[in-house]
């Protein structure tokens, strides 16, 4: 039997192959300071890699740097890959991503419109671009990169700002109280004590995503663009 191509590209919509663009997930939050596995060249159709950082958080040339969470790596996340408010209703910020039926040639940069569904931030919108991906992950999961969230597999905040070994608080989780931002690296306190102000503290809330173009505040903060499409 003949099958036209429209039709096959139907298919691959509707089979758990394709990469889902909508739907329900889970959320958990990190910050490892680890350079983002969308660092590389090579890992998907873009403009070029994330950008990553040196100790001093100085953005780095060489985007073959290597992991600082190797043994004799420099990279680092970028600190301005924190959060931020736009209002009491949305906020924009990154995330490690895992995707049913995808890969990270199919979301590293790429962003999503996340709208929480439990919690004390239900109804609240976190638009995030996918910096990162992690073995650990399950299927449409969202770990939000949020600074003392816990370093979680790895740790280079350690090396980086003379963290606790473990990173600061608990290792999975982080921190448990705003004014433990205070003593946070000059850097990384308005993304800490956001968690505490617009997160309202929120304990890995379920989520429903879609796919969105990026904002082009995201993409000017990781110089990371997907191949295609226009930032706005």
């Amino acid at each position: 039997m003949l099958v036209s191509l429209q039709h096959i590209a139907l298919l691959a919509l509707t089979t758990g192959s394709a990469v889902a663009q909508s739907g329900s997930g889970k959320t958990t939050r990190y910050w490892d300071c680890c350079k983002g596995s969308c660092g590389w060249s090579g890992k998907a159709s873009v403009n070029q890699p994330i950008k990553s950082c040196d100790k001093s958080d100085n953005p780095l040339a060489n985007m073959a740097a290597k992991n600082a969470c190797e043994s004799g790596g420099v990279a680092h996340m970028c600190t301005n890959q924190s959060p931020w408010a736009v209002d009491d209703k949305l906020a924009y910020g990154f995330a490690a991503v895992k995707l049913a039926g995808g890969t990270e040639s199919s979301w590293c940069c790429a962003c999503y419109e996340l709208t929480f569904t439990s919690g004390p931030v239900q109804g609240q919108k976190l638009v995030v671009q996918a910096t990162n991906t992690g073995g650990d992950l399950g299927q449409n999961h969202f770990d939000l990169a949020m600074p003392g969230g816990g370093v979680g597999i790895f740790n280079a905040c350690t090396n980086q700002w003379g963290a606790p070994p473990n990173g600061w608080g608990a290792q999975y989780g982080g921190i448990s109280s705003r004014s433990e931002c205070d003593g946070f690296p000059e850097k990384l306190k308005a993304g800490c004590y956001w968690r505490f102000d617009w997160f309202k503290n929120a304990d890995n809330p379920d989520v429903t995503f879609k796919k969105v173009t990026c904002p082009k505040a995201l993409t000017d903060r990781t110089g990371c663009v997907r191949n295609g499409e226009n930032p706005v």
